[in-house]
Protein backbone atom coordinates (compact mmCIF):
# COMPACT_ATOMS: atom_id res chain seq x y z
CA UNK A 1 0.00 0.00 0.00
CA UNK A 2 2.73 2.02 0.09
CA UNK A 3 3.93 1.52 -4.00
CA UNK A 4 4.28 5.36 -5.39
CA UNK A 5 1.16 6.03 -7.57
CA UNK A 6 0.05 9.33 -8.99
CA UNK A 7 -2.39 12.03 -8.56
CA UNK A 8 -3.69 15.02 -9.76
CA UNK A 9 0.72 15.34 -10.96
CA UNK A 10 1.54 14.52 -7.98
CA UNK A 11 3.65 11.34 -6.65
CA UNK A 12 2.04 9.81 -3.33
CA UNK A 13 1.22 6.26 -2.29
CA UNK A 14 -2.25 4.00 -1.71
CA UNK A 15 -2.02 4.76 1.95
CA UNK A 16 -1.69 8.69 1.70
CA UNK A 17 -4.31 8.78 -1.09
CA UNK A 18 -6.97 6.61 1.15
CA UNK A 19 -5.71 8.60 4.33
CA UNK A 20 -7.11 12.17 1.90
CA UNK A 21 -10.97 11.07 0.96
CA UNK A 22 -11.55 9.15 4.53
CA UNK A 23 -10.14 12.61 5.97
CA UNK A 24 -12.27 14.85 3.92
CA UNK A 25 -15.24 12.56 4.25
CA UNK A 26 -15.02 13.07 8.17
CA UNK A 27 -14.67 16.65 8.09
CA UNK A 28 -17.40 17.21 5.66
CA UNK A 29 -19.44 14.95 8.64
CA UNK A 30 -18.12 17.19 11.13
CA UNK A 31 -19.35 20.06 9.23
CA UNK A 32 -22.64 18.72 8.96
CA UNK A 33 -22.96 17.35 12.30
CA UNK A 34 -22.95 13.83 12.04
CA UNK A 35 -21.81 11.28 14.43
CA UNK A 36 -20.30 8.74 11.51
CA UNK A 37 -17.86 11.80 10.96
CA UNK A 38 -15.91 9.66 14.11
CA UNK A 39 -15.80 6.45 12.59
CA UNK A 40 -13.86 7.78 9.18
CA UNK A 41 -11.81 9.86 11.65
CA UNK A 42 -10.67 6.51 13.33
CA UNK A 43 -9.95 4.96 10.03
CA UNK A 44 -8.43 8.07 8.88
CA UNK A 45 -6.17 8.76 11.51
CA UNK A 46 -4.75 5.06 11.42
CA UNK A 47 -3.92 4.68 7.75
CA UNK A 48 -2.44 8.42 8.71
CA UNK A 49 -0.13 7.29 11.27
CA UNK A 50 1.84 4.94 9.06
CA UNK A 51 1.73 7.96 6.21
CA UNK A 52 3.65 9.79 9.08
CA UNK A 53 5.65 7.39 10.70
CA UNK A 54 7.43 7.11 7.30
CA UNK A 55 7.56 10.92 6.58
CA UNK A 56 9.19 10.99 10.78
CA UNK A 57 6.75 13.09 11.82
CA UNK A 58 6.47 11.43 14.85
CA UNK A 59 4.20 14.07 16.76
CA UNK A 60 1.67 13.83 14.10
CA UNK A 61 2.02 9.47 14.27
CA UNK A 62 1.64 9.83 17.79
CA UNK A 63 -1.54 12.57 17.34
CA UNK A 64 -3.63 9.91 15.31
CA UNK A 65 -4.02 7.40 18.44
CA UNK A 66 -4.77 10.48 20.33
CA UNK A 67 -7.25 10.97 17.69
CA UNK A 68 -8.79 7.59 17.63
CA UNK A 69 -9.18 7.64 21.56
CA UNK A 70 -10.87 11.13 21.15
CA UNK A 71 -12.76 10.32 18.23
CA UNK A 72 -14.36 7.20 20.21
CA UNK A 73 -15.30 9.67 23.51
CA UNK A 74 -16.67 12.69 20.63
CA UNK A 75 -18.64 9.74 18.78
CA UNK A 76 -20.14 8.72 22.45
CA UNK A 77 -20.82 12.74 23.12
CA UNK A 78 -22.38 13.18 20.06
CA UNK A 79 -24.81 10.40 20.29
CA UNK A 80 -25.84 10.76 23.84
CA UNK A 81 -25.97 14.48 23.50
CA UNK A 82 -25.56 14.79 27.47
CA UNK A 83 -26.53 18.48 28.51
CA UNK A 84 -23.57 18.46 30.79
CA UNK A 85 -21.06 17.86 27.91
CA UNK A 86 -22.57 20.36 25.69
CA UNK A 87 -22.53 17.73 22.77
CA UNK A 88 -26.04 18.50 21.85
CA UNK A 89 -25.52 22.14 19.74
CA UNK A 90 -22.89 24.10 19.11
CA UNK A 91 -21.61 26.22 21.84
CA UNK A 92 -18.91 29.14 22.04
CA UNK A 93 -16.22 29.31 24.46
CA UNK A 94 -16.06 32.30 27.54
CA UNK A 95 -13.42 34.58 27.75
CA UNK A 96 -11.86 32.68 30.41
CA UNK A 97 -12.11 29.51 28.64
CA UNK A 98 -10.39 30.88 25.40
CA UNK A 99 -7.70 31.73 27.59
CA UNK A 100 -7.31 28.23 28.84
CA UNK A 101 -7.22 26.81 25.42
CA UNK A 102 -3.96 29.11 24.66
CA UNK A 103 -2.54 28.29 27.94
CA UNK A 104 -3.14 24.04 27.86
CA UNK A 105 -2.03 24.57 23.85
CA UNK A 106 1.57 26.15 25.12
CA UNK A 107 1.92 23.67 28.07
CA UNK A 108 1.15 20.35 25.86
CA UNK A 109 3.71 21.78 23.25
CA UNK A 110 6.92 23.04 25.42
CA UNK A 111 7.05 19.28 26.58
CA UNK A 112 6.22 17.57 23.12
CA UNK A 113 8.43 19.72 21.41
CA UNK A 114 11.43 19.35 23.71
CA UNK A 115 10.83 15.16 23.54
CA UNK A 116 10.48 15.68 19.86
CA UNK A 117 13.81 17.13 19.65
CA UNK A 118 15.84 14.96 21.68
CA UNK A 119 14.41 11.58 21.42
CA UNK A 120 13.81 11.16 17.84
CA UNK A 121 15.30 12.03 14.57
CA UNK A 122 13.02 14.88 13.15
CA UNK A 123 14.11 17.62 11.34
CA UNK A 124 11.04 19.88 12.36
CA UNK A 125 10.99 18.83 16.35
CA UNK A 126 8.90 22.65 16.92
CA UNK A 127 6.80 22.80 14.24
CA UNK A 128 5.51 19.14 14.74
CA UNK A 129 5.29 19.76 18.48
CA UNK A 130 2.82 23.29 17.85
CA UNK A 131 1.20 21.53 15.38
CA UNK A 132 0.42 18.25 17.71
CA UNK A 133 -0.59 20.27 20.69
CA UNK A 134 -2.78 22.30 18.26
CA UNK A 135 -4.09 19.00 16.88
CA UNK A 136 -4.71 17.91 20.64
CA UNK A 137 -6.85 21.50 21.50
CA UNK A 138 -8.92 21.41 18.29
CA UNK A 139 -9.99 17.60 18.53
CA UNK A 140 -11.36 18.44 22.06
CA UNK A 141 -12.90 21.46 21.26
CA UNK A 142 -14.73 19.72 17.99
CA UNK A 143 -15.33 16.90 20.73
CA UNK A 144 -17.09 19.19 22.89
CA UNK A 145 -18.99 20.63 19.83
CA UNK A 146 -17.05 24.57 20.52
CA UNK A 147 -17.18 26.69 17.85
CA UNK A 148 -13.85 28.09 18.28
CA UNK A 149 -12.12 24.02 17.60
CA UNK A 150 -12.56 25.87 13.98
CA UNK A 151 -10.70 28.62 14.50
CA UNK A 152 -7.93 26.13 15.97
CA UNK A 153 -8.03 24.05 12.92
CA UNK A 154 -7.82 27.16 10.73
CA UNK A 155 -4.53 28.05 12.31
CA UNK A 156 -3.17 24.62 12.70
CA UNK A 157 -4.07 23.47 8.73
CA UNK A 158 -2.61 26.89 7.07
CA UNK A 159 0.71 25.34 9.15
CA UNK A 160 0.43 22.12 8.15
CA UNK A 161 -0.28 23.08 4.33
CA UNK A 162 3.77 24.29 4.40
CA UNK A 163 4.80 21.82 6.53
CA UNK A 164 3.55 19.14 4.54
CA UNK A 165 5.23 20.66 1.14
CA UNK A 166 8.34 20.73 2.83
CA UNK A 167 7.83 16.82 3.60
CA UNK A 168 6.99 16.21 0.24
CA UNK A 169 3.69 15.30 0.85
CA UNK A 170 1.85 16.81 -1.23
CA UNK A 171 -1.02 15.03 -1.39
CA UNK A 172 -1.86 15.93 2.33
CA UNK A 173 -0.59 19.42 1.41
CA UNK A 174 -3.49 19.80 -0.88
CA UNK A 175 -6.01 18.08 1.74
CA UNK A 176 -5.11 20.53 4.33
CA UNK A 177 -5.68 23.60 2.14
CA UNK A 178 -8.68 21.61 1.21
CA UNK A 179 -9.31 21.83 5.18
CA UNK A 180 -8.82 25.15 5.64
CA UNK A 181 -11.45 25.96 3.25
CA UNK A 182 -13.80 23.02 5.46
CA UNK A 183 -12.76 25.13 8.70
CA UNK A 184 -13.97 28.47 7.25
CA UNK A 185 -17.05 26.84 6.19
CA UNK A 186 -17.79 25.05 9.06
CA UNK A 187 -17.20 28.04 11.12
CA UNK A 188 -19.88 29.77 9.82
CA UNK A 189 -22.09 26.61 9.41
CA UNK A 190 -21.91 26.51 13.79
CA UNK A 191 -22.25 30.07 14.19
CA UNK A 192 -25.19 30.06 12.32
CA UNK A 193 -26.47 27.00 14.69
CA UNK A 194 -25.35 28.76 17.75
CA UNK A 195 -27.58 31.30 17.03
CA UNK A 196 -30.79 29.60 16.43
Amino acid sequence: MNESISVFGFSTSLLELSSFILSVITVFLNIRQRHWAWLFSILASGLYAAVFFDARLYGDMALQFVFIGVSIWGWWLWLSGIKESSASSPRWLTMVERWVVVVVWMVVFVPLAWFLKSYTDTDVPYVDGFLTAGSLVGQVLLSRKKIENWHVWIIVDVIYVGLYMYKNLMLTAILYAIFVVMAVTGLKTWSKACQQ
